[in-house]
């Protein structure tokens, strides 16, 4: 795959600054070949008609909305954490509880379907929490303390069939093939 592409699809996947240098390691090239390319995506990106942009601090990078649609931004999250959680959130939810901590990838295998906004509507309503990984660049998702006091438990351990569906053998076999990989 071509080195901005591939640039522009973790920048979507990850969610959250990432330094130069790491994704350079990931992705077996040189830091200035990265930044180049990062500064073709926000020439791309960075207009006012654009929803996407690329943010840059220093040392890291970051893709995220446009500033100018902050308000209808805060109207749109304002009524998502308002509202009772969908299927898909339940759904969500109970496999990180279930199987995690996990990265949205592996949610999504899981899952079959893409799992972004469901994943940003839970971290904003406190039911999960994203962790940094020192060894990838994608981030996993476990459940937060909130979540569990809302569900009157102090451990996932004390959900029914826990230890059941946490180690179930069809599972376990979908995590080693995508080790494989």
């Amino acid at each position: 795959m071509e080195l901005l592409g591939t640039i522009e699809s973790i920048l979507f996947v990850a969610s959250k600054p990432l330094q130069i240098v790491k994704l350079a390691k990931v992705i077996s090239t040189e830091s200035s070949r990265v930044a180049e390319a990062i500064e073709t995506l926000r020439m791309k990106y960075n207009r006012d008609d654009s929803g996407i942009h690329i943010f840059i601090d220093g040392d890291t990078v970051q893709m995220g909305t446009n500033p100018n649609n902050a308000e209808s931004l805060k109207t749109f999250i304002k009524h998502e954490v308002s509202a009772e959680l969908t299927k898909a959130q339940l759904e969500t939810l109970t496999v990180i509880v279930y199987r995690g901590p996990m990265t949205r990838a592996e949610l999504e295998q899981i899952r079959g379907v893409n799992c972004t906004i469901i994943l940003r509507n839970l971290s904003l309503r406190g039911l999960i929490i994203e962790e940094e990984s020192p060894h990838t660049v994608l981030p996993f998702y476990r459940v937060s303390i909130e979540a569990l006091q809302g569900l009157g438990i102090h451990d996932v351990s004390e959900l029914p069939n826990y230890e059941e569906l946490n180690t179930h053998v069809f599972l376990q076999q979908e995590e080693d093939s995508n080790i494989s990989l």
